[in-house]
């Protein structure tokens, strides 16, 4: 180094410059710069909020699972997402597009509604209409827990027909009415009485369905008059007279062999007669003045 050149303390730097007899003092206040350290501020990484809660206000409504659509909507990104996603990661995958949050409990007929998730993945499970597909079939039954029937494959209604690439998913085009489905446990589903209809619409076995009307009927789950109702287009199927649906109940609960089926007839039967007596009563009270 040479040996006119002094590096001076910081302390010093500023007597030093402010004395006259030393020259050439930006010399000494860069080599001064040059040894101090730079400010970490400037060169260490800001820290960045964790995706985590963001994640956990999408799947606490939607029973711990969330779709790859809702997290890319939310603002977290594809290296952020296959972070989480990898082995130790916070997101479990269990259907295409589709994750389980880890620590969250697994969900009954997770599959079912990991499905039902795909049929719309941008829209969050709260803000579904039965547009997006409802719960139908096979799978209605299961979810109800009502009768024998294997749920193979996972099964939807939908107003307009929407193509599917998974095997295990049948999505059937039917209008769905109001009152004909409510909302299980977050699920979209087809009241018990309309998936009867259902299943008979895709020639199931009668005794089966049969089964699923007293077990529901027993369960309260839906009436026997509405079930009466719902059966109604099936009866010429069944050689019974057009529209006579208390005689297909009749049947089918007689292939059952339940002891209370007197009684719900009896009720089906009132609930039948009210309804023709105020269909009757329709057109004079609309012909009023």
């Amino acid at each position: 180094m040479n040996p006119k050149v002094r590096i001076l303390e910081p302390r010093r730097a500023k007597e030093s410059c402010e004395t006259p007899r030393i020259r050439g003092c930006s010399k000494y206040v860069i080599l001064l710069l040059l040894q101090t350290p730079p400010y970490k501020g400037y060169s260490e990484e800001v820290p960045r909020p964790s995706p985590l809660p963001r994640l956990r206000d999408l799947a606490q409504d939607q029973w711990g699972l969330v779709t790859r659509r809702q997290i890319e909507a939310a603002g977290i990104g594809t290296t952020t997402l296959e972070r989480l996603t990898a082995p130790g990661g916070a997101l479990e995958r269990v259907a295409h597009g589709v994750y389980l949050m880890i620590g969250a409990p697994q969900p009954d007929h997770q599959d079912l509604r990991a499905a039902w998730l795909q049929l719309a993945p941008d829209i969050p499970a709260w803000e579904r209409t039965p547009d997006q597909g409802v719960v139908s079939h096979r799978s209605a039954a299961s979810l109800y827990g009502l009768g024998h029937l294997p749920a193979d494959r996972h099964e939807f209604t939908l107003p307009k027909r929407r193509q599917t690439r998974r095997p295990d998913v049948t999505i059937h085009v039917r209008k769905l009415n109001e009152g004909e489905w409510v909302n299980l446990n977050g699920l979209p589903v087809t009241r018990p009485s309309r998936t009867a209809s259902d299943l008979l619409w895709d020639d199931e076995d009668p005794e089966a369905v049969g089964q699923i009307v007293a077990e529901s009927i027993r369960r309260i789950s839906d009436s026997p008059g509405t079930f009466a109702e719902s059966l109604a287009p099936h009866a010429a199927s069944f050689g019974l007279r057009r529209g006579d649906g208390l005689a297909l109940l009749r049947w089918l609960l007689g292939l059952v062999g339940d002891p209370e089926t007197p009684r719900w007839l009896d009720e089906a039967g009132a609930h039948v007669a009210r309804a023709a007596e105020q269909k009757s009563e329709g057109p004079a009270e609309d012909a009023s003045p």
